[in-house]
């Protein structure tokens, strides 16, 4: 007797909210959670983080019943970059729980509240084939990559974000949204050289180079950025959305899914 064929189940929508530790995943997940069900939407959020702690949110499934960044660097001896990597290794090895957990819930809307590694972004592989799986499970993810607007007040910085941000979009391969996060705070880091809309569209870096130019430190490292600029300018990828959490700007990231 032949077996049954796997019934797919029906298509499932949501986030998967990445981004730098302190960049304000969780805070944003919250806010969504909040911002969605007032308007009348069954939201599950999944906490893939297995160092977050204190999750201010109704969390539906919670990869720490299944592994917890404490009990890695306790057990294992490891530091908590390498014991953060091991656990990502550890849910893609059992994925079937990860499975198990969401199959509980249809018809909603999923937000993944990821962990902060840069490098599982760029660098790893666990949380990629994690994303691909689910989409093997017919779910259809956005990434909404937070970056901290307070780089904007810092030209270094800033490149250096737009070549992370860059990397993330090139390594994850899902539907992308980068917003810069805690926009109501900016004006506590300095002045902008620029107006905001410079830093959102990413308008021409040049301008940007000339400011560098105008510290001694990165002066002698022009040719370096000029190059780091134009793989940013040549990709044409990425843009920024402005998020302040505080008021419904939510639309905004919403109406870009």
């Amino acid at each position: 007797m032949s077996a049954q064929p796997r019934v797919k189940p029906a298509l499932r929508f949501g986030q998967v909210v990445i981004g730098p530790p302190g960049s304000g995943k969780t805070t944003y997940c919250q806010g969504m959670q909040e911002f969605l069900t007032s308007l009348g939407r069954k939201v599950v959020v999944v906490n893939m983080d297995p160092a977050n702690e204190g999750i201010p949110y109704s969390c539906a499934v919670d990869v720490a019943e299944l592994v917890t960044l404490d009990d890695v660097m306790e057990n294992l001896k490891l530091g908590p970059n390498g014991g953060l990597l091991y656990c990502m290794e550890y849910v893609e090895a059992n994925l079937d729980w990860l499975e198990s957990k969401l199959t509980q819930y249809s018809d909603c809307y999923f937000l993944f509240d990821c962990p902060g590694q840069v490098e599982l972004y760029t660098h790893q592989s666990s949380v990629k084939n994690i994303f691909s799986q689910l989409a093997k499970w017919n779910f259809r993810l956005t990434a909404v990559h937070l970056v901290d607007s307070h780089y904007c007040a810092d030209p270094a910085k800033f490149i250096s974000v737009l070549c992370t941000s860059l990397s993330t979009m090139l390594h994850v391969e899902l539907p992308h949204v980068n917003v810069l996060s805690k926009l109501d705070l900016i004006e506590q880091y300095g002045s902008l050289a620029f107006n905001l809309d410079f830093y959102t569209e990413v308008m021409d870096l040049t301008y940007l180079l000339d400011h560098l130019a105008a510290d001694p430190f990165f002066k002698k490292f022009r040719h370096l950025n000029e190059k780091l600029a134009e793989v940013i300018q040549d990709y044409s990828l990425v843009s920024f959305v402005p998020l302040n959490v505080q008021v419904s700007v939510q639309l905004s990231v919403v109406s870009q899914m």
